[in-house]
């Protein structure tokens, strides 16, 4: 008895050991196989081997947000396709930079409904074609080749002074937070839009002023009216689309890769830098301070849906969220007035550049819901009830790290709840050593091939079912010549069906029950159904 015990002791210690390796060796493989891959535009990269690496990152744009504005930041490491499961999606702004691989199909419409039925909050950015399955679905086309602008360029300047080589793929643009740059009032004349101070941010009077922001190396975009437009029906919300920032009348996107815009294959215009689409009154449910007719604690309010597309993640980086930091790779918060190409020409007032992080933070505020009133003050004076997710699913992962993370993607979409998520995970591994172990030796064995057994069937066929057989083989062959679909054959009437074989012998055997063959009767039949169908 103390034996048993001591043996069942020490299949415990084995069990507990190996299960302990198991997961030791599953967390050292998947750091080593993603340790040397290098990912740009993440939030969560701060280090990296050379400076380009950690300008090419968005550590300052989730800093800025998260530490200093106080937004509660998180972040999708499986797939953006459970958006609609979050907390509070109306009050979610979900970030998509710069996606290394396509959005597929069922992603685009899931985070299609987050904004047109749950209120969601969507920023894009990209200079490539991995997001227009989404884009689409709004009516928007990133084209995808890069654009040049001979007027709106702006240049790098050394520590003497002296400006670097001219480069129309380093592109500025005054961009607006709500209205529409091609208005009236902003797209005539010479009437300059005042730049936006830090108290017409603050106070929310954004309306009628601009801001410079900076791209490096854009794409450009295109968008059209999409079937709901002009439908008038309750289960289509109207939509508003502005184009917050637009390439200047010369530029062009370089296709054919002419580096000019003299090939009239290159597109030339309604060229968008920043595109913005609101889908307003939008009913939700949301804490409130009264509560719902039905006595629980939630009640519906009216919210507004935006997603906002921009043609480079670049103006979200490292490198030009921060005018300080800007400044160290030779970017002016300034421009050269002598040059017709400059942003301070274009505005009256507060013109200076001062990082894209003064446009973008107020582009998020104003989609927020703070300025909802339907939501208690408890809500709308708190950042920490706002929360930003950033979607680090889109980069490219190595072709070794690819199976776990496309492991913990499944995982995910199962259950969201980070418990359950390891529960999952730990049992996964031991089923795996329980199957390692209860799966038993294969015996020692060796083919043997024998010349004189080469005509037996492993399993002989009854004599009995070769007229069955024939019959369903005669069935196939009418069915296949007449290229009908096994639904289509069973729907013929047996008439039909004697009329399509012809022979009557055939149809003697498709159909007789009662008719024997003998051999040589079956061989004659079996030729006959050969030759059926031929001339």
């Amino acid at each position: 008895m103390v034996e048993e015990s001591e043996s069942k002791s020490h299949f415990g210690t084995i069990i507990g050991a190996v299960f302990a390796i198991l997961i030791i060796t599953m967390l050292l493989t998947m750091t080593l196989v993603a340790a040397n891959k290098q990912t740009y535009y993440s939030a969560y990269v701060s280090s990296g081997d050379d400076e380009r690496a950690i300008l090419g990152q968005v550590t300052d744009m989730r800093n800025t947000l998260g530490e200093e504005e106080g937004y509660e930041i998180a972040n999708t490491m499986s797939t953006p396709m459970l958006v609609n499961d979050w907390k509070d999606p109306h009050r979610t702004l979900l970030v998509i930079a710069d996606p290394e691989k396509p959005i597929d199909e069922t992603e685009a419409d899931s985070i299609f409904r987050f904004v047109t039925e749950r209120g969601g909050k969507v920023v894009v950015a990209a200079d490539n074609t991995n997001a227009n399955r989404l884009a689409a679905k709004f009516g928007v086309t990133y084209l995808g080749d890069p654009l040049l602008d001979k007027f709106q360029t702006w240049r790098t300047y050394t520590d003497d002074g002296s400006s670097g080589a001219e480069n129309w793929e380093q592109v500025w643009a005054l961009a607006s937070i709500r209205e529409d740059v091609n208005n009236d009032n902003w797209a005539g004349g010479g009437f300059k839009p005042p730049g936006c101070t830090q108290t017409q941010i603050d106070n929310g009077e954004v309306d009628g002023c601009r801001m410079p922001v900076m791209f490096k190396s854009p794409t450009a975009m295109r968008w059209e009216s999409v079937a709901t437009d002009n439908v008038e029906h309750p289960d289509y919300l109207p939509r508003f689309v502005r184009t917050l920032a637009m390439a200047s009348d010369t530029a062009c996107v370089d296709r054919v890769g002419s580096n000019g815009c003299d090939d009239p294959r290159n597109p030339n215009s309604n060229l968008s830098l920043v595109l913005r689409i609101d889908y307003p009154h939008i009913e939700v449910n949301d804490l409130r301070r009264l509560a719902g007719e039905d006595g629980s604690t939630y009640g519906s309010l009216e919210v507004t849906g935006s997603i906002v597309f921009i043609s480079d993640p670049e103006p979200l980086s490292n490198r030009f969220w921060d005018a300080d930091r800007a400044s160290e790779t030779d970017v002016r918060q300034t421009c050269d007035t002598e040059l017709i190409a400059c942003w301070q020409r274009q505005l009256s007032g507060d013109s200076a550049w001062r990082g894209n992080e003064f446009y973008f933070a107020a582009l998020i505020y104003d989609m927020m819901e703070f300025d909802n009133e339907m939501l208690p003050y408890s809500i709308r004076l708190q950042f920490s009830e706002f929360r930003i997710v950033f979607d680090e699913s889109r980069h490219v992962t190595g072709m070794l790290s690819n199976p776990f993370i496309e492991t913990m993607s499944t995982i995910v979409l199962l259950t969201s709840d980070s418990f359950l998520k390891w529960l999952i995970v730990l049992n996964l591994l031991l089923l795996l050593l329980v199957s390692i172990m209860v799966v038993p030796e294969k015996e020692n064995w060796r083919h043997v091939f024998d010349l004189t057994r080469f005509r037996e069937r492993p399993n002989k066929i009854d004599p009995e079912s070769y007229q069955q057989r024939m019959r369903e083989a005669l069935m196939t062959k009418i069915r296949l010549f007449y290229d009908l679909t096994r639904d289509e054959m069973a729907q013929k009437t047996p008439a039909e069906t004697q009329s399509m074989i012809g022979d009557p012998r055939l149809v003697e055997l498709a159909y007789s029950q009662q008719r024997t063959y003998s051999p040589e009767e079956k061989r004659q039949l079996l030729q006959t159904i050969r030759r059926w169908g031929k001339k």
